[in-house]
């Protein structure tokens, strides 16, 4: 009998009210369009949020769909779009972008990928086909700069992890965070080697308990009231998962495979392949902790040891 390890409940809220590629008034000055480009990872769909009630900003163009673009192009009743802003250079958030260029001449916002692409991505299962590694913004900025438009200022706040590139947005004096995939209601943010690095997403979790901002606006499913509690728990469920995770290597030496199937129960198999590159991140994590070993490259079938 498999040993079950119980781990922390995690709030997560799967609803969410929505037409594909219908405007939907969020908050005053805030419109989200979710493209009809539902999956395993996406959940319903990606999320385009319009910002503004003169000239706009744009986070997130979603993916090159018809539909969509024009959708975009509707929900701005004929006001200029001037920036788009790209929360991280994943296929599914940013592959619309060149034609909303094309269209209004608008600004790309984003840290970029051109600088920072991980060689080691074009041989891992997270690989080249779901990141644009060549992606380069207009305006690269950097964590804590300010970006205005006319009645509307969004502070960037670089939170890697999910992606080295990732970052959160926050629209200022309105108490709301665009969170991109870092932080979602409706599931926790896959952690995927060499793309995600779990030091840095448990970095940046803590970093957002600093922020007062306690209603995000994610990049998939619904908003997100009382946004740190769920951070707090999703930060207490890594750690919860890693502690389970060292105790199964230290028990029987496990590999990532090994692990999955002893860790999580009743998964879908469209899953697996994430869960496991989520434990290969914890694996990752522990061992520049010094609390496990194993033979580089880390696969799926790595045996992993405990130096102790």
């Amino acid at each position: 009998m498999k040993q079950r390890f119980p781990g922390p409940d995690i709030p997560l809220r799967r609803e969410m009210s929505f037409e594909y590629d219908v405007a939907s008034g969020i908050l005053p000055g805030v419109v989200r369009l979710v493209a009809e480009n539902p999956g395993p990872f996406t959940f319903k769909g990606t999320n385009t949020y319009l910002v503004g009630s003169k000239s706009l900003a744009v986070i997130d163009p979603g993916p090159a769909d018809e539909a969509h673009f024009e959708a975009i192009l509707a929900a701005t009743q004929g006001r200029e779009i001037s920036h788009v802003f790209i929360t991280h250079a994943h296929r599914d958030h940013v592959d619309g972008l060149a034609r909303l260029q094309a269209a209004t001449g608008a600004t790309s916002v984003a840290v970029g990928r051109a600088h920072m692409a991980v060689p080691d991505l074009l041989n891992s299962p997270s690989g080249k086909n779901f990141i644009d590694l060549e992606f380069a913004p207009d305006q690269r900025v950097e964590d804590g700069a300010v970006i205005e438009g006319e009645d509307w200022a969004i502070e960037i706040l670089h939170t890697p992890g999910h992606a080295p590139d990732h970052i959160c947005l926050s629209l200022k004096d309105r108490g709301v965070l665009f969170s991109g995939d870092h932080v979602m209601a409706w599931n926790t943010t896959v952690i995927a080697p060499p793309e995600g690095r779990m030091a840095d997403y448990m970095a940046s979790l803590a970093r957002l308990l600093e922020v007062s901002t306690d209603l995000y606006l994610p990049a998939h499913g619904g908003r997100l009231e009382e946004a740190r509690r769920t951070v707090k728990a999703f930060l207490l469920h890594r750690q919860w998962r890693e502690r389970a995770i060292l105790q199964a290597i230290r028990r029987r030496g496990l590999t990532v495979r090994g692990i999955v199937g002893l860790i999580y129960r009743g998964l879908d198999e469209e899953l697996v392949t994430a869960a496991g590159l989520s434990v290969m991140a914890h694996v990752e994590h522990l061992s520049e902790q010094g609390m496990v070993s194993y033979t580089e490259p880390l696969g799926f079938d790595t045996p992993i040891s405990n130096p102790d």
